[in-house]
């Protein structure tokens, strides 16, 4: 009965984030889970611990955040293309999740003006640590499609673990990207969302488990909106490692989550990127 609800949990938090501008109302939900409207939301709320109003919220101005740090499209449009009738109230959303308006948040080019710790190399050069990540025990999803949207995986994964109470058991957060960007359609991309856990939870049905090894790594913190990891990453790439005398090994990049962005500002989320090294 359990998996029974989670799938239709993660179909609806699919269809949330696969139609920011189409009909998610409750009534309309209710439809994509099969639910009678007067249980839907009382599910919903029960099983993932937020309202449905919380996820369509996140989902479309997570989505904004990105569209005005990384294209020229003027604010109206982006309004209009993450579900918002009119400027007005897109921009009170904004702000009260980001804490500044759209106009703001765009002058202050997230994308450049982030902070790394640790110094190696001049001033100019991104500030990274090599070091050894631990091996982990992943329960993952897959996710297909351009790499900024993979919350839409991490919100379903969070839907089936907290329908399990399986949350309490969760010790991190972790993103695998497994295709570049420029050489891969990005209707195509492969990535995967994961918590890490330990070794005696039994892995939900449905949900993927992936083992991986002790790796040295380069690591790079970002600090600030998820707007701004295209950039770090290419600051890695671009800047850091010709210069390192490092070569990257034959296993997939990823990034830790240091805190959850369902309770975390945006400006105060702190995320690793992870580059393997032979």
């Amino acid at each position: 009965m359990t998996t029974n609800y989670e799938s239709r949990l993660r179909r609806v938090i699919r269809y949330i984030h696969d139609n920011p501008t189409g009909d998610l109302s409750l009534d309309r939900l209710a439809d994509v889970a099969a639910l009678s409207r007067f249980h839907f939301h009382r599910v919903y709320r029960a099983m993932t611990g937020e309202t449905c109003a919380e996820t369509v919220r996140r989902a479309r101005l997570y989505r904004a955040s990105h569209l005005l740090t990384q294209t020229d499209l003027p604010l109206a449009e982006i309004a209009h293309l993450t579900g918002y009738d009119n400027f007005q109230s897109f921009n009170r959303a904004f702000r009260g999740l980001f804490s500044q308006t759209p106009t703001v948040f765009r002058q202050a080019g997230h994308t450049r003006e982030m902070t790394f710790t640790l110094t190696i190399g001049d001033s100019d050069m991104p500030r990274v640590e090599v070091r050894d990540i631990p091996a982990a025990r992943l329960a993952s999803l897959p996710h297909s499609g351009a790499y900024n949207t993979i919350g839409k995986a991490f919100e379903q994964l969070s839907a089936t673990f907290a329908a399990r109470d399986l949350l309490k058991d969760v010790q991190g957060l972790v993103a695998i990207y497994y295709d570049d960007i420029g050489a891969v359609a990005e209707d195509e991309l492969r990535s995967a969302a994961a918590f890490v856990v330990g070794d005696d939870l039994e892995m939900p049905e449905g949900i993927e488990e992936i083992r991986t090894g002790a790796r040295r790594c380069a690591v790079l913190l970002h600090e600030g909106p998820y707007s701004g990891l295209p950039e770090a990453w290419a600051s890695v790439y671009r800047t850091w490692l010709p210069d390192s005398g490092e070569t990257p090994a034959h296993a997939p990049p990823f990034e830790i989550y240091l805190n959850d962005p369902r309770n975390t500002p945006p400006q105060d989320l702190r995320t690793e990127i992870c580059v393997p090294l032979v």
